[in-house]
């Protein structure tokens, strides 16, 4: 089976961390985050996927030059201009030579859904289009899906205000698709899955979802991302086993780690250097970063080769961008965002 990864976004909600990286290669526990996108699809017999690029697609194909991730064969679809989710799937899919049932992953989403169980939902049902429904406690940012017992959606409502919203069940960003989707889908100019293509199939009876209690996160922002990184520190499975893990710090084995740190859900990527006396709580150290003597970092993320200097205390909610440079005793908290334009 063939699947799609829209990975096509420009992470804004991720500034300044996505500025001159692609937010599905930030490091994820010291992996880039499609990689372990990518070990969910190797357990489901997908024997190929189109990445669908948009915003800095080079760094995709020199991350990736052989063209495969995990033994699964790659293939790149570059959009000429932004298309939007439904305009990106048309366009990869024909770059793809897609004719056959086929999946579609937001590469934001990290989860461990089984992608067979929906399958085999999709063809009992003889769907056209199937989505993989998730319950949240506010719904007011996704897509909120209505079902009635068979499973057909009646309503597909996008980000409803939260009073309003119709149920608790939202789009989880993995799809099922017949190729015959793709002729609802108007070719070269920007069409929406969410806001058209979705309402248009379920006005024809042919939506179709399923609810599932699986892990699901959707990364897009500092603090999901922040928190996909402690969850993967305390055991949710990326396909790899978790070496040079000490408690719940990780900690790459070309860094440089004082014996005085103090650490808990901290990530210490590759060359990272950590002073005397360091606090770090549910932190995320992007390779390179450097955090001096006696500072105190707490959820937070330092971005590659960032500097926080001596005896600064950071968090809640700092972004550090990369390279940037945070003076010593400096005092910051409340979602600030260090190196953002």
């Amino acid at each position: 089976m063939k699947s799609i990864i829209l990975v096509g976004g420009k992470g804004t909600r991720l500034r300044p961390l996505t500025y001159e990286v692609p937010k599905q290669l930030l490091p994820l526990v010291g992996l880039p985050m499609l990689e372990c996108v990518f070990s969910s699809l190797a357990k489901h017999d997908v024997d190929e996927v189109v990445l669908s690029l948009g915003y800095l697609p080079d760094q995709f194909m020199e991350a990736y030059p052989f063209g495969s991730i995990q033994g699964v064969k790659l293939t790149y679809a570059v959009e000429p201009e932004p298309l939007d989710t439904a305009g990106a799937i048309r366009f990869a899919a024909e770059t793809a030579g897609i004719d056959d049932t086929f999946l579609v992953l937001n590469g934001d989403v990290l989860t461990d859904l089984d992608l067979s169980t929906l399958v085999s939902f999709h063809r009992r049902h003889q769907a056209t289009g199937t989505i993989a429904l998730h319950e949240v406690d506010d719904p007011s940012r996704y897509g909120v899906v209505t079902t009635d017992e068979e499973g057909r959606v009646g309503d597909f409502v996008e980000k409803p205000p939260r009073e309003s919203a119709p149920s608790n069940l939202i789009n989880a960003g993995t799809y099922v698709f017949e190729p015959s989707v793709l002729d609802a889908i108007a070719p070269n100019r920007r069409v929406s899955v969410e806001r058209e293509v979705f309402p248009r199939l379920a006005s024809e009876g042919s939506l179709y979802a399923m609810v599932d209690n699986a892990y699901w996160i959707d990364t897009g922002t500092p603090e999901s991302f922040l928190q996909a990184n402690v969850d993967v520190l305390h055991g949710f499975d990326v396909g790899r086993h978790l070496e040079h893990l000490d408690g719940t710090t990780w900690r790459h084995p070309s860094a440089t780690v004082a014996r005085s740190v103090r650490s808990r859900n901290a990530v210490i990527d590759e060359d990272c250097v950590v002073g005397a006396g360091v606090v770090l709580e549910n932190v995320v150290l992007m390779p390179g970063a450097i955090v001096r003597d006696g500072a105190q970092v707490r959820n937070s993320l330092v971005g590659p080769r960032a500097v926080i200097g001596s005896h600064s205390i950071l968090g809640p909610t700092c972004v550090v961008g990369a390279e940037y440079v945070v003076p010593e005793h400096s005092r910051l908290s409340g979602s600030v965002k260090l190196g953002d334009i």
